[in-house]
């Protein structure tokens, strides 16, 4: 789908939120709470080692809080959920977490009022990129920090996929047009319809410079073993990340 023509339909804010708010209760149950492994064993504990002596922290796009809870836990200070669905912002403050409505594109905060923030698996559904990382980059104190965590751009370029090929007698991956913008609407599962924006990775590292951030560390760590472990077939994609890990620290 085009990015350009869906951006320019009047609806599309209202049309991407209702798709969000009605796949929340999916989200909750099956990556939340501990039951999701590349969480639990991969996404939450490179985000705790980075996080450590910040005081004040935003979990960009939340969601029900498992990382705002692990970060909070980890630096004993606070991390408040920062997410546009009712029914999450509810969940998070049911399950402990400070939570406001609000969207990435907006945040509720002063100008640098905050230590750092994390964007984990939110950043690649947005259409207004750029927008929500200045809006971060404003949000965020001069020397803080920034984690943005990213389904890797390889997963989601358009025309992508697992190839198993019979004559060669191999399985590989197959990159479509990488360097082309596009938005799609996945069906990740039955009845479950998930907007996906690709977009090189260099639009993110160089979105987030432009707005005053640096780059620290970039991690493109395997699939960890709990992931690994749901499949036979999983083991032909362990050499290819899921995960992209950026690490900005905020310029003074």
């Amino acid at each position: 789908m085009d990015l350009k023509e869906f951006m320019e339909n009047p609806n599309h804010d209202a049309l991407l939120k209702d798709l969000w708010d009605s796949h929340a209760g999916w989200w909750q149950r099956g990556f939340t709470d501990g039951v999701d492994a590349e969480y639990t064993e991969q996404i939450i504990p490179i985000v705790k080692k980075r996080v450590a002596g910040l005081r004040l922290i935003l979990d960009v796009g939340g969601g029900e809080g498992q990382i705002a809870r692990a970060v909070s836990e980890a630096t004993g200070g606070m991390s408040v959920v920062v997410d546009p669905i009712l029914s999450q912002v509810r969940l998070a403050l049911r399950r402990g977490s400070p939570a406001v409505l609000g969207s990435a594109e907006n945040l509720p905060f002063a100008s640098a009022s905050v230590d750092g923030a994390v964007a984990c698996l939110v950043f690649e559904h947005l259409l207004e990129l750029d927008r929500a990382l200045s809006e971060v980059a404003r949000a965020v104190r001069p020397d803080g920090r920034f984690l943005l965590l990213l389904n890797h751009p390889i997963l989601q370029t358009p025309g992508s996929g697992l190839i198993d090929d019979a004559d060669l007698g191999e399985r590989y991956w197959r990159l479509g047009p990488y360097l082309r913008e596009d938005l799609s609407v996945e069906e990740v599962e039955k009845d479950i319809f998930i907007p996906f924006v690709h977009r090189p990775l260099s639009r993110y590292v160089n979105g987030a410079i432009a707005t005053g951030f640096e780059l620290v560390e970039m991690l493109e760590p395997a699939p960890p073993d709990g992931f690994l472990a749901r499949s036979d077939a999983y083991a032909d994609v362990a050499a290819y990340p899921r995960l992209l890990v950026l690490h900005f620290r905020r310029c003074s």
